[in-house]
């Protein structure tokens, strides 16, 4: 079962998170599955991509989806993780060329230095005018050269748009998908700094802060092996034994991370009108039907031409729900 843990390192403005994405992460690639997979780079990106997203969101209180995405002029074009309040996350992506294993990040997404990392909150109740908060960075620091990890560019982006020192290790394989977050949070207005101002200060500025930097030194050492591995409670034993962690109990109806897709027959129906009716009777024309695969899931959803004609029909004119065909 896919778990997330939360903690805090008591007396320092430090928190963290643990995710584990097991059967559910197993799920999202077998609906992928059918349409041959991805290459093993390409689904390391991922699962490396849907662990981090569901720790980022797991560190906020926002009623929306928040999504990640990787673009870029390489065979991988984009791609894109989402996870929604309750933990819900689904993830996919773009390849256009070969993808050799061991090909690194840069090779695969960003060869000519045109990548970039998007995250974006999407409320799930926009108010008018509302528009959802987006932050972008390239996938390269600031002398140009390609930053080597996933965990790199997201540091890099958290450092950039939100001014937020953060650490990250991830690990991805075709089985498990694992994440390990540690985060500086703001010292100004924390219980735990009773301290003259001035060192508040200090110690509030990015890249100032020793607590952040020891502990985060020690989640480093953890390898990619160990994070797929090992269980969160020897993980958490192994780095930080030796500091004083306090585990955050979750409630029993705390949202746990799985695999759910958000596609449906009405939203993908709404998708078609917005074409127009001609597009659609071309499409009939052609194939005789019209079949939308969701890129997430891999759930197909085909209109015969009935179904196709019932899109353009006003309430008024729908037949009645007995004579329609199921």
């Amino acid at each position: 079962m896919s778990e997330l843990h939360k903690f805090l390192f008591d007396g320092v403005p430090v928190r963290g998170a643990l995710v584990r994405l097991t059967d559910d992460w197993q799920a999202l690639l077998q609906r992928r599955a059918s349409a041959g997979g991805y290459p093993p780079p390409v689904t390391e990106l991922l699962g490396e991509m849907t662990a981090a997203a569901v720790l980022l969101h797991s560190n906020i209180k926002f009623a929306g989806a928040l999504v990640l995405q990787i673009l870029g002029d390489g065979p991988v074009k984009v791609a894109v993780a989402e996870v929604q309040p309750d933990m819900a996350f689904r993830a996919t992506a773009t390849v256009r060329g070969e993808v050799a294993s061991g090909t690194p990040l840069w090779q695969m997404v960003n060869p000519l230095g045109q990548g970039r990392c998007v995250i974006t909150l999407d409320p799930r109740e926009r108010q008018p005018g509302q528009q959802p908060y987006q932050g972008v960075v390239p996938l390269h620091d600031a002398t140009g050269r390609p930053l080597p990890r996933l965990s790199d560019v997201i540091g890099h982006y958290m450092r950039q748009s939100e001014q937020l020192d953060t650490r990250l290790v991830l690990a991805a394989d075709e089985t498990v998908a694992a994440g390990l977050l540690i985060q500086r949070m703001p010292a100004t207005g924390e219980a735990n700094l009773a301290r003259t101002s001035a060192v508040v200060h200090e110690e509030d500025a990015l890249d100032a802060n020793e607590d952040f930097h020891r502990i985060a030194t020690l989640a480093s050492s953890l390898t990619p092996e160990e994070l797929l591995r090992l269980d969160a409670d020897r993980i958490l034993h192994r780095l930080f034994w030796q500091e004083n962690l306090l585990r955050l109990a979750l409630p029993a109806s705390a949202a746990h991370p799985r695999f759910a897709c958000t596609c449906s027959r009405e939203r993908v129906a709404a998708m078609l009108r917005g074409l127009g009716i001609a597009e659609i009777e071309s499409i009939l024309a052609e194939r005789g039907e019209v079949d939308v695969g969701c890129d997430f899931c891999g759930q197909h959803y085909r209109f015969d031409p009935v179904d196709a004609a019932r899109l353009f029909l006003t309430q008024e004119q729908q037949p009645p729900s007995s004579a329609r065909i199921q």
